[in-house]
């Protein structure tokens, strides 16, 4: 089903860039999948160059807008909790020197977002017994190395509050389940120390794609008082 034929391109990848961020936004869609499927609904079996298409920057920034628009009123607020929950998960493995990335990172997160967490060792193995050590229940699997070089073992559970053990994190949960109304993903890529100075690098567009503990509580600082925030849970 041929739908139309594109002759401006810039037109095109805002069109495509605006309908993957309302999929990104409503549907937690990944960035992939939604660029192939608004792709597809705009042109139908029209197949274009990768330059007719919008890079995963201007998909972010028509996620923005939208989350802006549309979801102002309860979006920064699960932003918070999820970051909440990001801080408590990288207090408790401090020493394997965890990164948060993604969505909660850089602030689009959604009900639909999971928490990504990237940590960098000598044993990456002893993370895994750190949490096995703390009775939490997790899959294993591979995801893609952030350079690019092979894949690495990455920890994947649902949280409801059973980590780290202590108050704090029962609150939060509650406080998530009235929220949400579903656990979050939460998984944690294993790197090589050496691997923790490449990390570090920003983008061409001068921004980090992770960061530790310290700059995320500058970020939940800087948002805290932003209309409808949660306030900090009391211990």
């Amino acid at each position: 089903m041929s739908r139309r034929t594109p002759s401006d391109p810039a037109r095109l990848r805002e069109e495509i860039a605006q309908a993957a961020a309302r999929m990104i936004a409503e549907d937690g869609a990944d960035y992939a999948t939604a660029k192939r499927k608004a792709a597809r609904q705009l042109l139908g079996d029209v197949r274009v160059a990768g330059e007719w298409l919008p890079d995963n920057e201007l998909i972010e920034e028509e996620v923005r807008a939208y989350q802006a628009l549309f979801q102002g009123e309860h979006q920064p607020r699960i932003l918070a909790l999820l970051r909440q929950l990001a801080v408590l998960a990288m207090e408790d493995l401090g020493g394997f020197r965890p990164y948060l990335v993604g969505a909660v990172l850089n602030g689009t997160a959604t009900e639909h977002s999971d928490v990504y967490i990237q940590c960098f060792c000598d044993s990456p193995k002893d993370v895994a017994l750190h949490l096995i050590n703390a009775g939490v229940d997790f899959e294993t699997s591979e995801s893609r190395h952030f350079a690019g070089r092979g894949d690495v073992e990455t920890l994947s559970f649902l949280w409801r509050g059973q980590w780290p053990a202590g108050r704090e994190a029962r609150l939060l949960a509650g406080e998530v389940r009235d929220m949400l109304g579903a656990p979050v993903g939460v998984h944690i890529a294993l790197y090589d120390a050496v691997d923790e100075r490449g990390a570090a690098r920003a983008d061409a567009s001068g921004r980090v794609a992770r960061a530790d503990i310290d700059a995320v509580r500058e970020l939940m600082d800087e948002a805290a008082g932003a209309p409808d925030q949660p306030p900090p849970l009391s211990i």
